[in-house]
């Protein structure tokens, strides 16, 4: 799991009001979710922070944030990964994803991308294997398609059926799983 002082220091020096739409940012501060447009959210910042804690992002990995949306998370991930990282950050909505792409451009974290997803791939398996995956949409069921996506000794953070779930895979066996209490979150799709 990642360090506490780095995730704190990502929290500080990426400003949620930055992903927000104008009429939303004067709740920025709320630990709350906020939306940004097409039934989807800015996710509460206590969340966020749970699931960068137990993703545990350590400078030079290579990360997928799914359901990128405004690009924050993004944003969070390319600072705690660093320039020898990378970050692809993916995003279903169009709109969303160009307006998330603007976003995360103001950061100047050349690193990392947001893109639009294709349609019927879950992830971006283009660029796999990941050493994290960040999963910011409630799925039904474990993604086997993400789960495919991750690379060796690699984490996945996600909801599945409304529980937070961290699988870490290792050596080729079965992912282990663990569980860290109840979320919503939009549906995955």
């Amino acid at each position: 799991m990642v360090n506490e002082q780095a995730v704190a220091e990502a929290m500080r020096t990426v400003d949620r009001r930055e992903f927000l739409p104008t009429g939303q940012r004067r709740w920025s501060d709320e630990d709350r979710p906020l939306p940004i447009g097409h039934g989807q959210t800015n996710s509460q910042p206590r969340t966020v922070v749970d699931m960068l804690r137990l993703l545990g992002p350590e400078v030079g990995m290579r990360v997928l944030d799914v359901g990128a949306g405004s690009g924050w998370t993004t944003a969070l991930l390319a600072r705690l990964v660093g320039p020898a990282g990378s970050v692809t950050g993916v995003e279903l909505v169009p709109a969303l994803a160009r307006w998330g792409a603007e976003n995360l451009r103001r950061q100047h974290t050349p690193w990392a991308a947001l893109r639009l997803a294709q349609r019927g791939v879950l992830g971006w398996p283009d660029d796999a294997p990941y050493d994290r995956i960040l999963v910011s949409a409630g799925a039904k069921e474990i993604p086997q398609e993400l789960v495919e996506q991750l690379g060796h000794d690699a984490v996945m953070v996600l909801v599945v059926a409304g529980t937070l779930l961290r699988l870490q895979c290792a050596g080729g066996s079965e992912p282990s799983v663990t569980r860290h209490g109840s979320y919503r979150f939009v549906p995955l799709r």
